[in-house]
């Protein structure tokens, strides 16, 4: 009832609500046989008038029930001086069905079109079918245009709800898009620098430092050497601890076998174990991101996919190679069956790629109902051993 929370279309049909009520008293009270009639027509308009102004109203049941007592006791002593009051139990109908829970609107449509017919008939007019099918019909048309509309209203309500959720279902993913690329461009620029940069100034170092072996001791270009070598060497510190600021995360305060045994942390899905075999050495840190990448989307897999109760990460060290084995006890599928569908994922092409860019081999070994063993294996380069 509060106009300030009303649509233009719905304030226009209040509007129209309110001229047909007041039409219909102006009527009443015009073709009233008697005085009393005229000034109980008044009342009636009063009551209606105070209840449209009231803001509670259209904020409680309890004060709008009340309310409709009233207006409709008042009408009740309308009908008993003049049988015109029965045309204003149509403005009624549509204000019993808005303003009352629908167990009591629909019985108060009911008991008014009774009324409005016992009234007609008290009053000794002729009887036609219009008597009993006018006031019924009328009600059956509030009823049905009223409840349309509520239902209608729930479902736009519903719908609103529906667009709001994707709007911000998109600024989330838009958001997490972002971040996504932001760290994929953190680690392509990490490999870029340090297959290039990093690699170029390791070799520059590597020369000079031949360079002076074979130089004499008292030659004047040594002192020229040994400053570019320890620029060379200044700058390959500066470029590896760049690479190290560009690397995951996960990586930037700890070594690869902590970031693996974070991800073992207790939370949704399996229980994970994490071990370490063989002595660690220190990796390249493009190889860091792709084990950890690798271990992070295999278990990703396990969570989503597999219904396992328990997995378990071994990361192995050996004389030229590094291994990195996620094995889980869940249902298990058909690796040939994955490879030949269309539909199937992105996780473990991805994985063989990482591998693969690296020199490296991936493997899948499962079965219905027997869990799953993911499986990569990278050489050491060259300077680095177990």
């Amino acid at each position: 009832m509060d106009p300030r929370s009303l649509t233009p279309a719905l304030r226009a049909l209040r509007l129209c609500l309110h001229l047909l009520m007041a039409g219909l008293l102006v009527l009443a009270a015009v073709r009233a046989d008697s005085a009393a009639g005229t000034v109980m027509a008044v009342v009636v308009g009063a009551v209606y008038a105070a209840g449209s102004l009231l803001p509670s109203v259209g904020s409680s049941q309890r004060a709008a029930a009340v309310w409709l007592g009233v207006l409709g006791a008042s009408w009740l002593g309308l009908l008993w001086l003049t049988p015109e009051a029965l045309w204003v139990a149509f403005p009624l109908y549509f204000l019993q069905l808005h303003l009352l829970p629908t167990r009591w609107s629909l019985p108060a449509v009911a008991l008014t079109a009774g009324a409005a017919i016992l009234s007609y008939v008290g009053h000794g007019a002729p009887l036609n079918p219009g008597v009993f099918i006018g006031p019924l019909l009328g009600g059956a048309v509030a009823v049905a245009t009223v409840l349309g509309y509520q239902a209608l209203y729930r479902e736009s309500e519903r719908r609103r709800r529906l667009i709001e959720e994707l709007i911000e279902t998109r600024a989330e993913l838009a958001a997490a898009e972002r971040h996504a690329g932001t760290l994929a461009e953190r680690e392509r620029l990490a490999r870029e620098i340090h297959d290039t940069l990093a690699q170029g100034l390791s070799s520059i170092q590597l020369l000079l430092r031949a360079a002076e072996r074979v130089l004499p001791p008292d030659s004047p270009a040594a002192g020229h050497i040994d400053g570019a070598r320890q620029a060379a060497q200044d700058n390959l510190a500066e470029a590896r601890r760049f690479v190290r600021a560009l690397s995951p995360p996960d990586l930037e305060h700890g070594s690869l076998a902590a970031a693996l045994e974070r991800l073992c942390e207790p939370g949704v899905g399996p229980r994970v174990r994490f071990s370490v075999s063989g002595t660690p050495v220190e990796l390249p840190t493009p190889y860091e991101v792709a084990l950890l990448r690798i271990a992070q989307s295999a278990l990703a897999n396990t969570v989503r996919h597999a219904s396992a109760s328990r997995a378990e990460i071994t990361l192995s060290f050996m004389d030229a190679s590094v291994t990195l084995d996620v094995v889980d006890d869940g249902k298990g599928f058909d690796p040939g069956s994955v490879r030949q569908s269309s539909e199937a994922g992105f996780g473990l092409p991805a994985m063989r790629s990482r591998a693969e860019s690296l020199g490296g081999t991936f493997t899948v070994e499962s079965a219905p109902g027997q869990g799953t063993a993911v499986a990569v294996s990278l050489p050491l380069p060259a300077g680095v051993s177990a």
